[in-house]
């Protein structure tokens, strides 16, 4: 199993022989892309002056059976911490050695929150009901800006004299930040027309009320869930436990159990070492709005022993905001990278979650090893210093 693992080195001629090595994998040739003409950078950014390079690594093979993701994947990064792309290749050949990943796709779900004020509580507990009874018109005025959103439903919450507004869509293969704002505006539109005339009241409201919590960590997004939910499994062998990452089963159990009251005692909203570290390498990657990591980290890890010697663990990842359609996922290299991990075409945007959810489990993994076995400083200083 020796050849599973993408080649070592950091010469160019070791760098080609990655590129042999994937192209082999996967039929995929990894070569230097053209920077995209600043005429399709439109809707992407403004005011652009140029290109910054970021290395991109490959790590794998991940093997997965997800609702969407099955099979073997091998997953690009870009990141500029050294040890990233080494530990999650250790995590992927350690689960690949216990029979993969299991993902499972719950649910897609994006939110847009808007907040409307009255003069007092009666006029808006009125509007409070009125917006029941109007939904499906509001529906049809959300739903007539977007070709991907379909509004699932409002859910209202009152404070005070103010009511906020949770617009809830699901958005199909886009992330979908842009088409939960634009629609929920045209609703807002629509809401302050039609209400207006039918009560003299005077109101003001806001688009976003912050109750969302687009990239923030929230609360709500870890009840909720916001953009895809998943939840990874693995059941890694104890044998491999002790060879690869130098620890038991019951080492990862106890360990893990140690450091929880370390993160309540700080605040840690969620409950991993560091999933922002996969979120953020593969959506450079793959053209995501690389912000939403704020949100998106809120992941929760268990582990628990299984027949006396063997580890399961679980990743469960309420917010994955994922897309492959739309923003930088049409940047040449960003639409390659996708393309290699099969994640065009229906459904594609609930696969790359999945994928993203089982590489954040095999990170967090490899890292647990390197802890419990203090050999956490010692990569460090090996793999992320020059």
């Amino acid at each position: 199993m020796a050849n599973l693992r993408p080649p070592g080195g950091y010469l160019k001629e070791d760098t080609q022989r990655r590129k042999e090595w994937l192209e082999k994998k996967t039929g995929f040739h990894i070569d230097e892309t053209a920077p995209d003409d600043p005429e399709v950078l439109k809707g992407i950014i403004e005011n652009h002056i140029g290109y910054i390079s970021i290395p991109m690594a490959i790590a794998g093979p991940l093997k997965i059976e997800g609702t969407y993701a099955k099979g073997e994947f091998y997953i690009p990064l870009c990141t500029l911490e050294g040890t990233l792309s080494k530990s999650m290749t250790r995590g992927f050949y350690l689960t690949y050695s216990s029979d993969g990943i299991k993902t499972k796709h719950i649910k897609q779900e994006l939110s847009r929150s808007p907040l409307f004020i009255f003069e007092d509580f009666d006029k808006a507990n009125i509007f409070y009901q009125w917006i029941d009874q109007n939904y499906e018109e509001i529906k049809k005025s959300a739903e007539s800006t977007t070709n991907y959103g379909k509004l699932l439903r409002i859910d209202k919450y009152p404070i005070q004299n103010s009511i906020i507004l949770d617009f809830v869509y699901y958005t199909a293969e886009a992330a979908g930040q842009n088409i939960t704002t634009i629609a929920t505006h045209e609703a807002c539109l629509f809401i302050k027309k039609k209400f207006s005339n039918q009560y003299d009241f005077q109101y003001q409201y806001y688009i976003e009320s912050n109750f969302s919590g687009d990239k923030n960590p929230a609360y709500r997004t870890l009840l909720h869930g916001r953009g895809h939910h998943v939840i990874a499994s693995a059941l890694i062998k104890g044998k491999l436990l002790r060879r690869i990452l130098r620890m038991s089963a019951n080492d990862a159990v106890v360990s893990w159990a140690q450091s929880s009251p370390a993160s309540q005692m700080a605040g840690v909203l969620g409950k991993n070492m560091h999933v922002s570290n996969a979120l953020a390498s593969l959506y450079l990657a793959t053209g995501q709005d690389v912000a939403c990591v704020a949100e998106n980290s809120v992941g929760i890890v268990s582990y628990e022993l299984r027949n006396d010697d063997d580890l399961l663990m679980f990743l469960a990842m309420p917010s994955i905001s994922v897309g492959t359609v739309g923003g930088g996922t049409r940047l040449n290299q960003q639409r390659k990278n996708l393309e290699m991990l099969r994640c065009t075409g229906k459904d594609s945007s609930k696969k790359l979650a999945e994928i993203v959810c089982a590489s954040a489990l095999a990170l967090e993994l490899s890292l647990a090893g390197a802890i419990r076995s203090d050999e956490f400083a010692q990569s460090h200083a090996h793999y992320g210093r020059k």
